[in-house]
């Protein structure tokens, strides 16, 4: 499915010659982070609705340009970079431009999060494995042999979490042995950070461990 199926119109964009009084009625009756403001048929940024608070009733949208974010996507991004804008604005709506420049409707993040839903990564069945390396250290394509290499079959993989010093890396596989894999990836001096019943490694350590405790305590 095409993310584009998703681009809305339910409402039209504020007009910037709108009264502050009538947008903030507009605000409380929908459930929007911002809104995508239009002067003479051209976008022009982006009212939050924190902002319209505190304006004046009486005065003009116009009178408030100054206040507007001027974040938008076009029509054939993709939708991981969509999804960037949501969080990079912290907002839940986000106007669509085409590759004129030309207003075309907005997308709403309860729709793309449905999208995302829709694609492999989170539809099809698997198995989840985060690991950790230094920056200068790990690379995706090992990442994809290590799996590969072990017969798993590989759903998706993103950077989950990044420091100064290291990434980590989230992995969906759907085939293959996942012991074999989580040793794999220690013998190429990867960090596990996720928990896993079939983890020969950590098993033996426990093992050890509660051994080492009742000798201990004898």
């Amino acid at each position: 499915m095409e993310i584009t199926n998703y681009i809305t119109t339910d409402f039209k964009a504020i007009d910037s010659q709108e009264y502050v009084g009538v947008v903030k009625d507009f605000f409380n009756e929908i459930n929007s982070s911002h809104f995508p403001v239009m002067d003479q048929g051209v976008f022009i940024g982006n009212l939050s609705a924190e902002d319209v608070e505190t304006f004046e009733d009486a005065k003009k949208i116009m009178d408030y340009r100054y206040a507007l974010e001027t974040f938008f996507t076009r029509t054939e991004s993709p939708w991981l970079e969509v999804l960037e804008i949501f969080a990079k604005n912290h907002a839940n709506l986000i106007p669509v431009l085409d590759s004129s420049n030309t207003y075309v409707g907005y997308y709403e993040i309860e729709d793309i999060m449905s999208f995302f839903h829709q694609t492999p990564f989170l539809k099809e069945p698997g198995r989840i494995i985060k690991v950790r390396k230094g920056i200068l250290d790990y690379s995706m394509s090992q990442i994809t042999q290590i799996v590969e290499s072990n017969n798993g079959k590989l759903l998706g993989l993103f950077i989950s979490e990044a420091t100064m010093d290291t990434f980590e890396v989230t992995l969906k596989i759907s085939l293959g042995a996942i012991n074999e894999i989580i040793q794999t990836f220690r013998r190429y001096n990867y960090e596990i950070t996720s928990e896993h019943h079939e983890d020969e490694y950590i098993n033996n350590l426990k093992e050890r461990s509660d051994y080492l405790d009742r000798y201990l305590n004898m």
